[in-house]
């Protein structure tokens, strides 16, 4: 019998072809020694995405779906949503509750390609490491960013990881009421600058084990090396958008294998420059608001750990 590796991801209906070209890619490079069991988060999608989704499944990958509308319903007011994110960015959080029979999984953010075998990101050993992850390219990249994880978070920017992909210890969570700490923190203190990594970064804090980069390879070029085992095209670095996206030829090599490529194409070809204006604000004003909370005399850090 393969072991079964439980892998999750969150969405809304805008995101399925996108994730539609990430399963593709994992499916394609996974090795025949074990098989996937695919959860799908939501709180609402159409039945018909869904079906081309689902189109996907075999006897080693599966994939099932999980409406977690019930659960963030009882959040929803308390949390902090900033430009292009929704409420699916907490969905991760809910994991460990909500599967009791997983003691360990995979998260992994849908605008990704795999092109290494997810078995191996798997079979890092936790011990009592509440989470396997990668420090972050993007923060590394941007002083303004280093600045807010240290004087903000309490957190060295070398330390301080993405959120998108995670190896997840399920039973250490529960073991250890990660969910009531988490809900505890988040009536008490609001991060809006990460947002959900932020709480999982400062609940996780020395209880991480760090995981190669190239399992979560970012389109920066001065950080572009080789052929990763993990695209992340995080932030507004979007292939469907703009045509120059460092690791854009791997998007396309498995969008071009999906049910969704005609639509996906149309998203590109209906980008437009008053688009990009948009995410070039986003971007100025996470960066500002980076920079004023890494100043605040009334951050989490200075409030609650200096």
């Amino acid at each position: 019998m393969k072991p079964v590796i439980p892998i999750f991801f969150a969405v809304d209906d805008n995101y399925l072809p996108y994730l539609a070209v990430s399963l593709r890619s994992l499916k394609d490079n996974m090795s025949d020694a074990c098989a996937c069991k695919i959860h799908i988060l939501h709180s609402g999608i159409r039945t018909e995405s869904a079906a081309r989704i689902a189109n996907l499944s075999d006897e080693n990958f599966s994939v099932c779906f999980a409406d977690v509308s019930d659960r963030l319903a009882t959040l929803a007011q308390k949390l902090q949503l900033r430009d292009y994110y929704t409420c699916t960015t907490y969905y991760r959080i809910f994991i460990a509750e909500m599967f009791p029979e997983y003691d360990k999984a995979l998260y992994l953010d849908s605008d990704t390609v795999i092109l290494g075998d997810i078995c191996e990101l798997y079979n890092h050993a936790l011990g009592d490491n509440l989470v396997g992850a990668i420090p972050d390219e993007t923060v590394l990249d941007v002083p303004v960013f280093c600045d807010y994880v240290k004087d903000a978070l309490g957190i060295p920017a070398e330390r301080y990881f993405n959120a998108g992909i995670l190896l997840m210890n399920l039973k250490k969570f529960r073991d250890e009421n990660f969910y009531e700490k988490f809900n505890e923190l988040l009536h008490r203190y609001k991060f809006s600058v990460a947002q959900d990594q932020d709480y999982l970064n400062v609940l996780c804090k020395d209880r991480v084990l760090y995981i190669a980069p190239e399992w979560n390879k970012m389109p920066i070029p001065a950080n572009g090396c080789g052929i990763p085992k993990l695209i992340h095209y995080n932030l507004t670095r979007k292939p469907w958008h703009y045509p120059n996206v460092l690791y854009r030829e791997y998007f396309w090599e498995y969008a071009e294998k999906t049910e969704f490529y005609a639509e996906i194409r149309a998203a590109r070809d209906a980008f437009t420059d008053e688009h990009a204006k948009a995410d070039a604000l986003c971007e100025q004003r996470l960066v500002a608001l980076a920079a004023s909370e890494a100043e605040n005399p009334a951050n989490y850090y200075r409030t609650y750990v200096a």
